[in-house]
C-alpha cells in the first residue's frame, strides 16, 4: 500500500474530516500529524509527516468533487417541512400473525385522513409508529403480538426531497450530522424515496425543526 492510498484510506472513513478538508477549515500539517502513527501501520514502514501532507494536499481536490457539494443543491430544492406531534413508537417482534394484527389495525385507520402510521418490518421486528390518538387501536390490534419496545410523547419531522436527493452522495450524513451536533437525540429515521422523517421527543422537536428550517433557508438559490 502506498502512502498516498493509506492517507485517502485513513480519511475517507472520516466524514467530519472529508467535509472539513473539502471546506478549507483543517490544518492539513496538524491533521498530518494527527494520522502518521496510522498511515505508518497501514504502509508497514518509516513515513515523513511531509509525505502525508502532499497526500492530503493532492486527496483535497478529489474530495471537492466527490458529490459532498450537491447536498447544498438538494437543500435549496427542499420542499415544506411538516411536523406532526403526539406519537407513540412500537417495536413488534415478527411473527406469522403481524400482517393480520396490521391489515386489522389499518383498516381502522381508512377513511380517516387525520391519523398518522408508519410501518417498517425488518428481519426480526417490526416498527409502528402512530398518532397517540390510535394507541387503544394498536393495543387492541397487536394484542397477541410480543412488543419489545414503547416509546410516547414523540414527534415527527418530515422534509419533502426533490427528486435528484438520490443522486446526492452523503445526503442522510449531512442533514443527521447538524442534528446531532445540537445534541438532539434521533428516536427513529423514516424513509420513502422522496420523504424523509425523523422522530425526535417532544422537548427537542422546536429545536430539531429550527435546524432543518435554516438549512432549507440558508441554502436558497
Amino acid at each position: 500500500m502506498t502512502i498516498s492510498q493509506a492517507v485517502e484510506k485513513v480519511v475517507k472513513v472520516k466524514p467530519f474530516i472529508i467535509e472539513a478538508l473539502s471546506e478549507g477549515l483543517l490544518n492539513i500539517s496538524s491533521l498530518a500529524r494527527q494520522i502518521h502513527p496510522t498511515v505508518e501501520k497501514m504502509v508497514q514502514k518509516p513515513v515523513k509527516q511531509g509525505a502525508i501532507v502532499m497526500a492530503l494536499n493532492r486527496l483535497v481536490p478529489s474530495l471537492e468533487d466527490s458529490g459532498f457539494g450537491s447536498f447544498k443543491d438538494v437543500l435549496s430544492q427542499l420542499g415544506d417541512i411538516i411536523v406532526r406531534s403526539n406519537l407513540t413508537d412500537y417495536t413488534f417482534r415478527n411473527s406469522n400473525t403481524i400482517f393480520e394484527s396490521l391489515n386489522r389495525t389499518l383498516n381502522e385507520f381508512s377513511g380517516n385522513h387525520d391519523a398518522f402510521y408508519t410501518m417498517v418490518r425488518g428481519v426480526f421486528e417490526s416498527n409502528l409508529i402512530v398518532g397517540s390518538d390510535f394507541v387503544s387501536v394498536v393495543e387492541k390490534n397487536f394484542a397477541t403480538e410480543e412488543c419489545t419496545y414503547r416509546n410516547d410523547n414523540l414527534s415527527a419531522i418530515t422534509l419533502k426531497l426533490p427528486a435528484n436527493n438520490v443522486q446526492a452522495c452523503g445526503f442522510y450524513y449531512q442533514i443527521m450530522k447538524f442534528i446531532a451536533w445540537e445534541g438532539i437525540n434521533v428516536k427513529e429515521v423514516v424513509s420513502t424515496t422522496n420523504e424523509f422523517s425523523i422522530i425526535v421527543a417532544e422537548e427537542d422537536v422546536d429545536r430539531a425543526f429550527t435546524i432543518l428550517k435554516n438549512l432549507k433557508t440558508s441554502n436558497r438559490i
